[in-house]
């Protein structure tokens, strides 16, 4: 039945609030010079896009008949950015407790049953910003105690009715030395770590005594121990902040006798531990600016952690390591790195294929731009990892996204009103 154009007209701007006629578009991006993934680079190529997933790509590919085609000459594409630790969509001002989500303080120790799917908004300012630097996906994690709770992978997409998480449990973010608890003791912190989880072992093989109330008093409640069940089985990654050699040599030997599935977040001093966490096979989410002592715990910084770790087999992961605003910098970041000789490539899937490696469940669908992986991507004007350059695309899911952000339209709105 053909609509009246009126109607005809609605119904086409419902589909694209919703996403479908988009999703259906074949998009191609022609003549670019494209990172199929961080070690195979692609002259004059072209990608095409449908059905929010990567049909087609190199140099030699036909443009299929009635696809929108983008001119990618003189443009690069990279697979889209993915930022492995932040509060993005948690915090929106940080001296603002009503718009301050998944950030503990130490007095309570375990939070493992918080879930950030429960309080993620895609709504946030935050979000279009980190999209403007090239973020498609975050893995967005809480703070705090020594257990602060499961992290998600939350896609960055600007739809009105927020899509589904990539993953709903990333990761169960936890915390040594002195900032995870109240006293400030690194040797308190990692015993109480390990009668957690044995609790939770315990816990797992007497669920009936325990609703019988027939067990001993355990650390945490209920819901906290049966969220660490998971990371007892290897299926939930423990992402542990730690920052000095005690403290990862300790999260490596628990991670030993427990047989868990480790990262390593900040590890200012991981340097120091290079060949154990090699052997571990223990990746590390760092911050190559962090490279001066922020307090006594970890005295022995160096501008080349990444690369040090690197050269000794570790999955280097970068990170902003927390703050919303900051995520937009992660490609900064990257160079940063490599201005300190972590090679290009490294850094590249730093912050595309590693974290899609280490946080999906099986064969990764993000952070490479292999024919049939989920059409995250971003058009870039010139080298992502130079300041210099800018976004000029940025598709997720196969869609394109909008370049505005509140800043944006604040700027538009007033600019109008100038005389």
């Amino acid at each position: 039945m053909k609509l009246p154009p009126v109607l005809h007209a609605l119904a086409l701007i419902g589909m694209a609030a919703s996403g479908a006629p988009a999703m259906a578009e074949t998009i191609a991006i022609t003549g670019a010079t494209i990172y199929q993934s961080p070690t195979q680079k692609l002259s004059n190529a072209t990608i095409v896009m449908r059905g929010g997933k990567v049909v087609a790509v190199g140099e030699n590919v036909a443009v299929p008949t009635g696809a929108r085609v983008l001119d990618g000459h003189n443009r690069i594409v990279t697979a889209g950015l993915i930022e492995a630790a932040s509060t993005l969509g948690l915090v929106e001002v940080d001296q603002e407790g009503s718009g301050n989500d998944g950030r503990f303080d130490s007095s309570r120790m375990v939070h493992a049953a918080y879930r950030v799917t429960d309080a993620f908004d895609a709504r946030s300012t935050a979000v279009p910003i980190a999209r403007s630097g090239g973020i498609t996906s975050a893995i967005v994690r809480p703070t705090g105690g020594l257990v602060a709770g499961t992290a998600a992978w939350l896609p960055l997409d600007d739809q009105a009715v927020p899509r589904a998480p990539l993953r709903d449990d990333a990761a169960m973010a936890a915390s040594l030395g002195h900032q995870a608890l109240a006293n400030g003791s690194r040797g308190y912190a990692i015993a109480n770590l390990r009668e957690l989880l044995d609790d939770a072992a315990t816990y797992q093989r007497s669920k009936a005594q325990y609703e019988r109330n027939q067990s001993r008093t355990l650390l945490a409640s209920r819901s906290d121990l049966e969220a660490l069940v998971p990371v007892l089985a290897g299926k939930l990654v423990l992402m542990i902040r730690a920052d000095s050699e005690v403290d990862i040599r300790a999260a490596l030997a628990l991670a030993k006798s427990r047989k868990l599935r480790i990262a390593i977040e900040g590890g200012a001093e991981a340097w120091r531990v290079a060949k154990e966490l090699a052997a571990a096979k223990v990746p590390v989410l760092g911050d190559p600016t962090l490279n001066l002592p922020d307090d006594l715990s970890a005295l022995d910084v160096r501008d080349d952690n990444l690369v040090v770790l690197d050269r000794a087999g570790v999955d280097v992961i970068i990170s902003t390591l927390g703050g919303a605003s900051n995520a937009r910098t992660l490609r900064q970041l990257a160079g940063i790195a490599v201005s300190y000789g972590l090679p290009y490539s490294k850094a590249l899937a730093a912050i595309t294929s590693l974290p899609a490696k280490v946080f999906s469940v099986g064969t990764p669908t993000r952070g490479t731009l292999a024919v049939g992986q989920a059409a995250d991507l971003v058009v870039w004007s010139a080298d992502p990892l130079e300041l210099s350059s800018n976004v000029t695309a940025v598709f997720i899911n196969g869609v394109e996204q909008s370049p505005a952000s509140h800043q944006e339209k604040l700027l538009q709105r007033y600019r109008k009103l100038q005389p």
